[in-house]
């Protein structure tokens, strides 16, 4: 805590993307986009934003929290990021990230009200399509309101730990209460997305969140999705897709709205 009050986390940031096939986390390709290297995934910058969060408001925030992130500019890999979280005089928190002076996200953290809780039923489940085969990205195989393939993943706790250790997370309280990273959840709404079309360089840009339960190390966990809206905007194609993370069981554990770029328009401009 500085002496403002306002609470710090400093991370060496690392690309856990590099290889993978979004080639967005690339050096090269990310390059041609005119980013100084490979991005860091979005979804590792809300993992760090998510410390001073947890640090604030405790655990219960894991079981009704809620959170927002606005991804503005790229985190790169060994760069330092500078998470800053500040009251924002309605019980909850300001938050922002900072890299190399530059504002890479905003975003909010409080504890949730009254609002109802999301019904599992209401929201389908499908077979994912054959990876191999899955349909371009594009606006017709992301129309409004489409009920993607459902996503599932266990949560292996080899796996958990290491994730702890790549976004350099000191709090001890996932790993003595078993309890999955937020970052890690919110990787989940990728897959979503990424298991049902077949996409090129693409950028998550933003995600609201809403914490039900904490899903546990050894849990079955699958992301119920659907279209929300695809839509253009300045030459970039985005998609909204509203996903319910649940445990094999049925039981709601985070729903999440989440925004991605799924055709930058460099490249609709090289096509």
């Amino acid at each position: 805590m500085d002496a403002n009050g306002a609470l710090k986390h400093k991370v060496e940031a690392y690309n856990l993307s590099a290889a993978s096939e979004n080639k967005i986390h690339d050096d090269v390709v990310a390059k041609q986009f005119g980013f100084q290297g490979g991005l860091v995934p979005g979804v590792e910058v809300y993992a760090y934003m998510m410390n001073p969060a947890v640090r604030h408001f405790g655990p219960a925030w894991l079981e009704s929290g809620r959170a927002e992130c606005r991804l503005l500019k790229p985190v790169y890999d060994g760069h330092q990021a500078v998470v800053t979280a500040e009251p924002d005089g309605d019980n909850g928190l300001a938050l922002k990230v900072e890299s190399a002076g530059i504002l890479c996200a905003t975003g909010t953290a409080s504890m949730d009200g009254e609002t109802p809780t999301p019904s599992p039923q209401s929201y389908s489940t499908a077979p994912l399509p054959d990876y191999a085969a899955r349909p371009d990205a594009a606006p017709e195989t992301l129309g409004d309101d489409l009920v993607l393939g459902t996503f599932e993943q266990h949560m292996d706790p080899a796996e958990q730990a290491q994730y702890l250790i790549d976004v350099r997370e000191p709090l001890t309280l996932y790993a003595e209460e078993k309890i999955v990273h937020p970052g890690w959840v919110l990787r989940m709404a990728n897959r979503a997305l990424s298991m049902n079309v077949k996409l090129g360089p693409w950028m998550h840009v933003g995600s609201k969140v809403r914490n039900l339960a904490p899903p546990r190390y050894g849990d079955t966990l699958a992301a119920r999705a659907r279209v929300a809206r695809q839509y253009e905007h300045k030459g970039h194609l985005f998609v909204d897709i509203d996903v319910l993370v649940t445990r094999s069981d049925g039981t709601g554990l985070v729903h999440i709205d989440h925004t991605s770029i799924y055709r930058p328009r460099q490249i609709s401009q090289a096509a």
